[in-house]
């Protein structure tokens, strides 16, 4: 933990170089510089996450954020979309960076509180401030070489799924669309430490996670006690959802999981997914047996003739939303070579 003169020291350094300088343009400056209208990038503002400040005069904005609304301005399609579009693709990209930011404050701060103390070592002769401003560049350096190569990737790998988009965000794509979650984890987690919730969390999304993207799908998001993740097939599907429950009872880190898998047509929107689907594959995780995989029609169809896996149709049930909801056991075939 650093103590506060430390820490009152690497806030004063650190905001200045995350925000590309002071503060020193309002929002009409901006909007001059930048070329966007004034009442355009507040809005986007709003969107990305950040407070606008009631009076427009004040002085919250930083070169940083003229170049910003340039890059937006210059990317055509964003630039072109009307301001919903705009809008939500900026609320998209903010809250993504936000929860990566929630995640990363710790992290930067103490390493940057290591760096200064391991140099300084009560040193009174050593600047601790230039210290504190090497130690920022190197540190968020690497933090932002690292986001932009995994970001790179994964930009590639999307846009190898979904080259036939319409650039505005929005795809309809018919995909294998699936739910894990855990069993009793509300009542659970009221006895749990913080720490202990931690490690559960860990575990499960580390495991859910790599049989995932081992057997060709990708994750959607990730909520508290369940993941969402997509395939572009039901057989891909299958055999992710196989491999959660598989990995789970090999682990015995989390308690035991229910699966649902629907096949379909689903909206694509901004990296989540929407529609029917998406509906009847949460509905099939609620009613599945703890570490079972039930799958819709769409998708026992497209396996009934896949030797390795094995369908048994249980008796419909009625949810909410849904007067008859038709399922089927999903099991690996024993027999199947």
């Amino acid at each position: 933990m650093a103590s506060p003169e430390l820490s009152k020291l690497v806030q004063s350094v650190v905001e200045p170089y995350l925000l590309d300088g002071p503060r020193r343009y309002n929002r009409d400056e901006v909007a001059e510089l930048s070329g966007v209208p004034a009442d355009l990038s507040r809005r986007l503002w709003v969107s990305l996450g950040f407070p606008a400040h009631a009076d427009d005069a004040a002085v919250e904005y930083t070169d940083g954020d003229v170049n910003a609304v340039r890059n937006f301005k210059s990317l055509d399609a964003l630039a072109e979309a009307d301001v919903r579009r705009q809008q939500a693709a900026a609320r998209t990209l903010g809250q993504s960076m936000a929860r990566l930011a929630e995640w990363q404050v710790d992290l930067v701060a103490e390493e940057i509180a290591d760096r200064i103390r391991s140099i300084t070592a009560g040193d009174p002769t050593v600047d601790e401030e230039a210290v504190a401003r090497e130690a920022t560049a190197e540190v968020v350096s690497a933090l932002q070489q690292l986001q932009a190569y995994a970001w790179r990737r994964h930009l590639a790998a999307a846009l190898a799924r979904s080259l036939a988009g319409d650039g505005t965000g929005e795809t309809l794509r018919e995909l294998a669309v699936g739910f894990a979650d855990m069993v009793g984890y509300t009542r659970l987690t009221r006895h749990l430490e913080a720490d202990e919730l931690d490690d559960l969390l860990e575990s499960f999304e580390s495991i859910t996670t790599e049989a995932i993207t081992a057997n060709g799908g990708w994750v959607i998001k990730n909520v508290g006690d369940e993941v969402m993740f997509a395939a572009e097939s039901s057989v891909a599907g299958a055999r992710i959802a196989l491999a959660i429950q598989e990995a789970t009872f090999r682990a015995g880190t989390t308690p035991e999981l229910r699966v649902g898998l629907a096949y379909g047509q689903v909206l694509q929107r901004f990296g989540d997914l929407y529609g029917s689907v998406v509906n009847t594959a949460a509905r099939l995780t609620g009613v599945a047996r703890p570490g079972t995989v039930l799958v819709d029609d769409g998708v026992a169809t497209q396996l009934a003739d896949e030797p390795e896996f094995a369908l048994r149709h249980l008796r419909s049930v009625r949810v909410r939303g849904i007067n008859r909801l038709r399922s089927h056991v999903l099991r690996r075939n024993g027999r199947s070579g």
